[in-house]
């Protein structure tokens, strides 16, 4: 038996140690927002926060994550007013979206960091490959998030820019958010 922190859950996993931290994640404890791209660490869909450290969960095994502390994009917000979130929202970042849980994820392990964090930095901790093309927004909306972090943007107290809050229903999201709105 596999025992580690999720989402400050302790779990026990009864898989063999070897199956890599992605799949006990997706299917032993339902946390989709984990996303599985490649398989090969390469593209950083499955992003996940380990103990202060980006890590591509489909390159360790739970038996390699005993004893260490996991958070996922799950846990990041759950009300979706991480400043990564509203800033992602605000700067309308995603586009197919499937990318953006292990980005936000390798974004908050920077801003942890530095939250004033230069392209360089940027550049050098976000390594995930968006097939969409995001990167200039990306890299906007992460310094957002740094001037929110630091008192210096508001862009969570704008519902006009903000994420909407869970529960809202699609037609609410539309008047809340214009970048949803279809042309």
């Amino acid at each position: 038996m596999t025992r580690f922190t999720v989402n400050d859950r302790p779990v026990q996993y009864r898989m063999d140690p070897e199956t890599p931290l992605l799949w006990a994640l997706r299917d032993a404890s339902n946390l989709t927002g984990t996303k599985y791209g490649c398989g090969r660490g390469d593209c950083g869909a499955c992003t996940v926060d380990i103990d202060g450290e980006a890590v591509r969960s489909c390159q360790v095994t739970i038996g390699k994550t005993e004893g260490r502390f996991v958070t996922t994009i799950e846990a990041l917000s759950p009300d979706r007013g991480h400043p990564l979130q509203q800033a992602f929202a605000a700067e309308n970042v995603s586009q197919c979206g499937y990318c953006m849980s292990g980005i936000i994820m390798a974004a908050s392990v920077l801003l942890r960091r530095t939250n004033d964090p230069t392209d360089a930095e940027i550049d050098a901790a976000i390594t995930n490959i968006c097939r969409c093309g995001v990167y200039p927004r990306l890299r906007g909306a992460i310094k957002r998030a740094g001037r929110i972090m630091r008192g210096e943007d508001q862009a969570g107290d704008n519902p006009i820019q903000a994420a909407p809050p869970p529960g809202i229903t699609p037609d609410e999201a539309v008047r809340a958010v214009p970048a949803l709105r279809k042309p």
